[in-house]
């Protein structure tokens, strides 16, 4: 079985069984929600987290992604500052080393951060997996590109590199039902008193017992961490897959994201990504900070 199928595919699943040392689950155990807004500088820098844990234990758990509105009600009130959502925005990229271009809030700011939030959930509406991809092609669209992604027109765009339906995303885009997913994210936020982007609470579906909730960035370490004690026992970490397999399957990766998965350098992720330009196989995407590589064979 491929390790797409193996791992990726697989946390994409719900009912699919897993073993880990000698306890068989009917269903995966672990059940993530990750408290997000589109703008959220933050939130973009919990990826490669996100794709470690999907990687190394995707038979184990689901990831779900939660649009919150706190940043989006933030941002209403900062429109006259874009010189500080600018510095806020180059900061975070300079610490956590996922690139986020602030030139953005000068050179063509977001005017409508709440038609991305619902778009996210149009998407979604096509299923979790084309919500999750759509999501991720918002935030590179954002950060990388710096394009609004509170346009229309740059929102179809992204619908077509998401591969979802564009006739059916135009249709949902401001439909009841999108709408109604988004409020029931954001009525999930308060009830469970996220008050800070991002947040991540564990669950365990099969024991029901009481999440754990971390605010805020931590090292991966911690996020395993917890995870071994949702589950009261230490999993072995599936394998890591070939390079060129993980890019093909992601399509567009950050140093940053390759370095966590891998357990490299900055360096040696660099290097090892040259390697695979000089064959071809990956081209370098220009970037503010760091560096961001697109799979193109």
């Amino acid at each position: 079985m491929s390790w797409q199928n193996a791992e990726l595919e697989s946390f994409n699943q719900t009912n699919t069984s897993a073993k880990s040392g000698s306890v068989d689950f009917v269903q995966k155990p672990i059940e993530i929600y990750v408290f997000v807004d589109p703008l959220c500088p933050e939130c973009w820098s919990l990826e490669p987290y996100l794709k470690k844990l999907s990687i190394e234990y995707g038979r184990l758990l689901t990831i779900r992604p939660i649009i919150s509105g706190h940043l989006n009600t933030l941002n209403k009130d900062k429109f006259d500052k874009p010189r500080k959502l600018k510095d806020i925005w180059d900061k975070t990229a300079k610490r956590t080393g996922m690139s986020c271009d602030g030139d953005l809030w000068i050179d063509n700011p977001v005017t409508a951060p709440w038609i991305a939030s619902l778009a996210i959930k149009a998407a979604e509406l096509q299923g979790k997996k084309a919500g999750k991809i759509f999501l991720r092609k918002v935030q590179e669209n954002l950060f990388l590109q710096k394009r609004n992604i509170s346009d229309e027109e740059v929102l179809f765009d992204i619908a077509k590199e998401a591969n979802v339906d564009l006739q059916e995303f135009k249709n949902d885009l401001y439909s009841p039902s999108a709408k109604k997913a988004f409020q029931c994210d954001l009525k999930l936020t308060q009830e469970m008193e996220v008050d800070y982007i991002p947040t991540i609470v564990f669950f365990n579906q099969v024991a029901e017992e009481q999440g754990i909730k971390i605010s805020g960035l931590y090292p991966y370490d911690i996020y395993v961490k917890v995870l071994k004690q949702m589950l009261q026992q230490d999993p072995t970490p599936a394998e890591t897959p070939e390079l060129d397999e993980f890019m093909a399957y992601y399509g567009i990766v950050g140093n940053k994201e390759i370095a966590v998965v891998y357990d490299w350098t900055l360096a040696q992720t660099d290097k090892e990504m040259k390697k695979l330009q000089l064959k071809q196989i990956v081209e370098k995407i220009p970037v503010k900070y760091g560096s961001f590589w697109k799979y193109i064979k």
